[in-house]
């Protein structure tokens, strides 16, 4: 199974991912991800939700090869709803999500993470928004949340990373831990959150969603749009069959943590 959904006694629940190889979500991927996270927002036994990954990596974002396996637009819509979904289902969670990342968190992950409340990482994180190198945009409007503008532009432009340390400095990331302690580091502070009366903090991620300087949701569909246009264009298909076509998903994630 793609996306876990597990409930812990204290009231965390503990969402994971886990497509191997890399964590390249599929389009039904994102869509479980976003069904686990609504159905734990209206579960009132859910006090806080840790969202996490197994493997090498937190999540490289939407499955290429999925997409150029198929013709037509389908997949492409399907991959553009079920993220759309997904990064709304975080944001709107009627409780507080805590990231866990490990690992590469690129594309469709900055968008998770970009729309998170709390956000943990293990020594070996980093995050980046590779798109331009397959023709599409987005995660801006999320990367943007994590990053000061300018640095947000030079990740966007280049398609460079930068590791979880250096969000530390920026107060978007909590912690940097080592990778075993990653798991224990995210539930101390969901449980944290947990302890508290839950009408009070569902009440609080209400009221903070409603004074965001910016509409994240429609911020997102705007970028979108972009990518459509550079599909029509034919721009984003020419790009998309030389990144399948001369390297796999993992190794691809593994070149973005030296920059390439």
């Amino acid at each position: 199974m793609t996306v876990t959904s597990v409930l812990r006694p204290d009231g965390v629940r503990v969402v994971t991912m886990n497509a191997p190889p890399v964590n390249a979500l599929t389009v039904q991927g994102w869509f479980d991800v976003a069904t686990a996270l609504d159905e734990a927002g209206r579960d009132m036994a859910t006090r806080a939700v840790v969202l996490r990954a197994e493997g090498k990596g937190f999540n490289a974002g939407v499955d290429i090869k999925e997409m150029q396996s198929t013709t037509g637009f389908d997949a492409l819509l399907g991959a553009n709803k079920g993220c759309f979904a997904a990064f709304k289902a975080v944001y709107e969670c009627a409780v507080p999500v805590i990231a866990a990342v490990n690992g590469f968190c690129v594309g469709g992950g900055v968008g998770l993470v970009g729309n998170a409340d709390v956000v943990v990482a293990s020594e070996d994180a980093y995050f980046g928004v590779p798109e331009v190198n397959q023709g599409a945009l987005g995660a801006a409007t999320h990367m943007s949340r994590l990053v000061p503008q300018h640095m947000m532009r030079t990740l966007y432009f280049t398609a460079r990373t930068i590791p979880a340390r250096d969000l530390v400095r920026f107060g978007s990331v909590l912690e940097v831990v080592p990778r075993d302690q990653l798991d224990d580091a995210a539930l101390k502070v969901a449980g944290e959150i947990a302890a508290k009366d839950t009408r009070v903090i569902r009440a609080a991620k209400e009221a903070l969603n409603g004074i965001d300087p910016i509409d994240v949701n429609k911020s997102y569909r705007w970028e979108q749009g972009f990518t459509f246009e550079l599909n029509l264009m034919g721009v984003s298909d020419e790009l998309r069959d030389d990144f399948a076509g001369t390297d796999k998903a993992d190794t691809k994630a593994d070149n973005e943590a030296k920059g390439a």
